[in-house]
């Protein structure tokens, strides 16, 4: 009885412990060095070593010291975070922007007070940097976002030290706030502790509900001037097809008038992909997914992100209205699309936020089967609303169109999501636009994990009539499907595991083309260790149609993510079902697996590989195909934002028992300033001809600089 007591007064224990924690922002008319030498300077400033743990053992005193301060300037906020540790045990590798690893700290901010969005700032104790923006409090992060901020680390014999400096013209923020949301945290990876200044409930982990308070000392942050960031770039092209060098010259510009209001254009960009889109294997119905990798579109993507995705859970992922990679797409036989230009433009009044973008596409020509064809050119436009409601749950409509000379394509969306610290419902509902036709979707998902109990529920339907192929990603034409998941969850205080969730529950899927709704159960059994590795494994079974063909259909699914050493990691996965093979068409069994690591062999070297194999049967249950992917690389980084990066995808087949396809990339990087940039790719593609020799298809050679003017 005691105990349950305590579980119900938790979130009000860990609420009101977080509202006592203040740190005060002085402001000082020293400037500050970013060399990682403890100045001075810092005597003066607001400091805390008042951390708590998260993980391995959940509340229990950290194992190490930490010690963080901040100041201000006139232009910039400043952080120092003493690290104390045996200097053998800190963890220090190489790497670039956004891949710190090793031991790392890090501050965040909640500049707009809305306590669902924050930035990041983190460096490792080798001063490799990364930044993002934590969504949806702290449920989803986007690397994509890359601010202009400085960084310093340094190893003494009794740990090591980190300094930050941010300028505020850096930020996003709201002039009229008294405070910001803060939190600190802390990664040693040798004990797998990760250390907050906050508080959290460890069935929820990290939420910026729950930041504590940076309170400015007598002083605002309020900086003035141009704000202006200009990026002319240099590109070059070569490819084997044509036999021709391609120089080209772009301009990329961002502007922030106010702290509050961000523009962003583009000019003639260079839109090619540096890496290879993964190998596709595909035996649904449905078009393959492949995730989005230019610059310029990821880039301030935030705005246009439907609520409701969560980093750390795969159960619901909202529909996909506004997919960029139909824009500037891959034409058949390998023709790019051009972009002439792009613009985007985001910011926030109140509780209000808003974003819309642009981008012009021209006539192509390409060739498919022999025959002469023309992609039009198109305008591609976008509008985004959103409020915040009710504390930190918020509301938003957001349009994508696409508009040619034979006509409009296009979606209008209202969604959102409702949300407490520890349960979420996120909801769409969408209207296609083709011309004067058009149709519904609608999704929704709901998850609740408390310290005893997990529920989960997701529903999507699609119209058969909903069509935005030219805008988004939503192929399920005529479909329904819901899902409904429960379970018990145990926290375990010491030991070698950490935490056991089990879970069950119906599912149904109804397809108009099959005029048959499919129905399953579901179990799950999810296991995790404190030593950083573990497992699930889960089961479907039930009654399916596909395409005239009813079936008994079952599926067993196995996954382990391990990495109970800083210098390694790994994952293993690997599945069996009963299922329908459209891309054969017959039923047959159907088989998967694979396997991913990644070994740090000195500071700067790392070396890995990806693999896949897919077993697919055929009636008579034998084997009808094995196919098998994989993908070795090789990553030589001697300098922080300096790399080298050589990967080899190959495809063989059991049937030909050859290599069918052999692709090798080869990537040199370095970001020589801030958000200033040297690449060189050479791509080359070879595989099997009629004649079954292995042919050259094409050498593609990339050669782009990007600078940064900074006022």
């Amino acid at each position: 009885m005691k105990k349950s007591v305590l579980l119900l007064l938790l979130p009000l224990i860990i609420y009101a412990a977080n509202e006592e924690k203040v740190m005060k922002l002085k402001k000082i008319d020293t400037d500050i060095k970013v060399d990682g030498i403890i100045d001075e300077i810092w005597s003066v400033a607001d400091s805390t070593d008042d951390f708590f743990q998260l993980s391995p053992y959940y509340s229990q005193a950290p194992s190490r010291r930490t010690v963080a301060k901040i100041l201000s300037t006139e232009n910039s906020l400043f952080c120092l975070i003493i690290s104390y540790d045996d200097p053998k045990n800190i963890q220090r590798y190489t790497g670039k922007l956004d891949d710190a690893s090793g031991d790392v700290v890090s501050i965040m901010l909640d500049t707009f007070g809305d306590r669902k969005t924050a930035y990041k700032f983190a460096v490792s104790a080798s001063n490799v940097r990364a930044d993002c923006r934590l969504l949806d409090d702290a449920r989803n992060r986007d690397y994509n976002w890359d601010g202009i901020w400085f960084s310093a680390a340094k190893i003494y014999n009794w740990g090591f030290v980190v300094e930050i400096e941010i300028p505020y013209k850096s930020l996003q923020y709201d002039e009229n706030l008294e405070f910001w949301g803060l939190d600190f945290d802390r990664w040693i990876p040798t004990l797998k502790e990760d250390l907050y200044w906050c508080v959290y409930e460890q069935n929820e982990g990290q939420r910026i509900s729950k930041f504590g308070k940076l309170a400015f000392d007598q002083f605002k942050p309020s900086v003035k001037g141009l704000n202006l960031e200009i990026y002319p770039t240099t590109y070059g092209k070569y490819s084997s097809l044509d036999d021709k060098l391609k120089p080209n010259f772009g301009l990329d510009i961002f502007y922030n008038p106010s702290p509050q209001l961000t523009f962003q254009a583009t000019a003639n960009p260079d839109f090619a992909q540096i890496e290879a889109d993964p190998y596709n294997f595909n035996i649904t119905r449905y078009e393959t997914y492949f995730s989005e990798k230019r610059p310029f579109f990821i880039q301030g993507n935030e705005i246009f992100m439907p609520a409701g995705k969560q980093r750390n859970w795969g159960f619901y992922r909202p529909m996909e209205l506004f997919y960029s990679r139909r824009i500037g797409k891959l034409l058949p036989g390998g023709k790019e699309t051009p972009i002439n230009f792009g613009a985007k433009a985001f910011g926030r009044i109140g509780m209000w936020q808003y974003g819309g973008f642009i981008a012009r596409t021209p006539e192509v020509e390409y060739t498919e089967d022999d025959s002469t064809r023309i992609e039009p050119s198109a305008l591609f436009v976008s509008g985004r609303l959103k409020r915040q409601i009710m504390e930190n749950s918020e509301i938003g409509v957001l349009f994508v169109g696409k508009q040619t000379a034979g006509g409009a394509d296009g979606v209008l969306d209202i969604d959102g999501a409702f949300r407490n610290s520890n349960w979420q419902l996120a909801y769409q509902l969408a209207r296609s636009i083709q011309n004067s036709k058009g149709d519904y979707a609608a999704s929704m998902g709901y998850t609740n994990m408390t310290n005893d109990w997990i529920v989960m529920f997701r529903s999507r339907y699609v119209g058969n009539d909903f069509n935005i192929d030219q805008v988004g990603y939503v192929p399920w034409r005529g479909t329904f499907e819901a899902v409904g998941l429960a379970g018990p969850v145990w926290f375990m205080d010491k030991g070698a595991v950490s935490q056991i969730l089990i879970y069950t529950g119906p599912a149904v899927n109804y397809e108009k083309v099959d005029a048959y709704t499919d129905r399953a159960w579901v179990f799950g059994f999810n296991m995790q260790f404190r030593s950083h590795w573990g497992y699930e494994i889960n089961t479907d079974f039930g009654k399916a149609k596909d395409d005239t063909v009813k079936y008994d259909y079952y599926s067993i699914n196995f996954s382990s993510w391990i990495n109970p050493d800083p210098s390694w990691w790994g994952n293993v996965w690997g599945g069996y079902s009963k299922t329908y093979n459209f891309s054969r068409e017959y039923l047959a069994f159907y088989s998967w697996a694979g396997a991913s690591f990644g070994w740090n062999i000195t500071n700067f070297i790392s070396l890995g590989a990806s693999t896949n194999l897919w077993i697919e049967g055929n009636p008579d249950n034998k084997i009808e195909e094995i196919t098998f992917n994989t993908r070795p690389w090789i990553s030589v980084t001697p300098l922080n934002d300096l790399n080298f990066y050589i990967y080899i995808d190959n495809l063989f087949l059991r049937s030909s028992d050859q290599m069918e396809r052999i692709f090798v990339g080869a990537l040199f990087s370095y970001q020589f300033l801030p958000k200033s940039w040297i690449y060189l790719a050479i791509n080359d593609l070879r595989e099997r001809n009629d004649r079954r020799a292995m042919a050259s298809i094409e050498t593609v050679s990339v050669f782009k600089i990007k600078y940064l003017y900074y006022f």
